[in-house]
């Protein structure tokens, strides 16, 4: 694999030209790694809603032509200048957000939320040296998260690189590096429900679906699944979900719902919608004294949380998470031990595979609502 080293590899790319049009499959250049970085051989990549956001870019500034993609793994191919942790050969998953290990928050033991290398979905070029590692026929062809992983090799920073068991199954963990660590995390690091206690998990896609695991796993005993969309009530039984509630088929505001049907409140809540009134309604839900609420969707810019001081002055907790919690680097292969010791199931996440060459689909799944994890075999 190393013959290629300090070489421009030219490989398969799935390229997004413009808003909303179909990915196109070209042959792009990737330039070798420079001072800092690491050039991966993607192997499975998946399909986060983040990706389909960005692609849609309804919202935020449009940057095209780029290459999109973030959840996935793969194999070091090269390394660049200065980089001492990871070597070619080693098993890794990209991350959108990283580990500088200098920074403020790195030196944390609080904050994941590195100053060098937390997310940015604006920028579409190295760090290094302000340019795309991406071309076709000498014009760039712009990053995505740091990641870019819709491509058979990426160039990443080598913080954003978490080198895990070569042993891991890299079409299942590929799902850890984005969205089910969000979840996951925010239950099990954040909200840290209590053996036996009640859940409340706003919003029943994937991201909400691993909050609900990290219920499961932490052995709370009701997990109340909340969402306007009833056929999504039966998939969630088996992460761990117990009831459901659908704010639709009720006249009063679902936290009263809930907090009448557990006795003032759950103990723990999880919001994963970004819709602003599930989230005023999830710190609501919660118990006084002790209730703690969790916050893990991106509202819409312009959204503002409102709800009466008293609430806290009565004992609640708002938090909020950003990637469940973890760091990157540190975290993420103890996290991958878990499923390798069958402490998690990833396995109920995977709704589908296609092959590279039909990337499409998996948008089509997605925006038909068919698919938790859609994973993209890049061979």
């Amino acid at each position: 694999m190393a013959a290629a080293a300090g070489q421009v590899i030219v490989c398969k790319a799935a390229v997004a030209w413009e808003a909303g049009k179909p990915l196109v499959l070209e042959d792009v250049e990737v330039a070798p790694p420079q001072k800092m970085e690491v050039r991966i051989k993607i192997l499975y990549t998946s399909l986060c809603h983040t990706d389909v956001y960005f692609w849609e870019a309804k919202g935020q500034n449009p940057v095209f032509p780029r290459i999109l993609g973030h959840e996935a793994g793969g194999i070091v191919e090269s390394v660049g200048e200065g980089v001492t942790d990871l070597a070619p050969g080693d098993h890794v998953l990209p991350v959108f957000t990283g580990e500088c290990k200098e920074c403020a928050h790195c030196k944390s033991e609080e904050s994941n939320m590195c100053d060098l290398l937390r997310i940015n979905t604006d920028r579409g070029v190295m760090l290094h040296d302000a340019k795309s590692r991406f071309s076709i026929s000498g014009k760039p062809i712009y990053h995505f998260l740091g990641t870019s992983t819709f491509s058979e090799y990426t160039v990443i920073h080598v913080g954003c690189v978490a080198k895990i068991n070569p042993l891991a199954p890299l079409d299942k963990v590929c799902i850890m590096s984005c969205g089910f660590c969000t979840g996951f995390g925010a239950t099990v690091n954040v909200a840290k429900p209590k053996r036996g206690s009640s859940v409340a998990i706003f919003g029943l896609g994937a991201v909400g679906l691993a909050a609900a695991e990290g219920a499961r796993v932490s052995g709370a005993s009701r997990i109340i699944g909340v969402d306007i969309n009833p056929s999504r009530f039966e998939q969630a039984k088996k992460f761990g979900v117990t009831e459901f509630v659908n704010p639709k088929d009720h006249k009063k505001p679902v936290q009263e719902v809930i907090a009448e049907i557990t006795d003032g409140g759950v103990d723990r809540s999880v919001e994963c919608t970004g819709n602003v009134d599930a989230m005023i309604s999830a710190f609501e839900c919660v118990h006084d004294g002790w209730g703690v609420a969790v916050l893990v969707g991106v509202p819409h810019k312009e959204a503002v949380f409102k709800t009466h001081p008293v609430n806290f002055l009565n004992e609640r907790t708002l938090k909020g998470t950003f990637f469940g919690n973890f760091k990157p680097l540190s975290d993420l292969p103890g996290v991958v031990e878990k499923y390798m010791n069958k402490e998690l199931e990833l396995e109920k996440f995977i709704t589908h595979e296609v092959p590279f060459s039909e990337i499409n689909k998996a948008f089509d799944y997605m925006l038909k609502g068919e698919s938790l994890r859609c994973i993209i075999r890049m061979e």
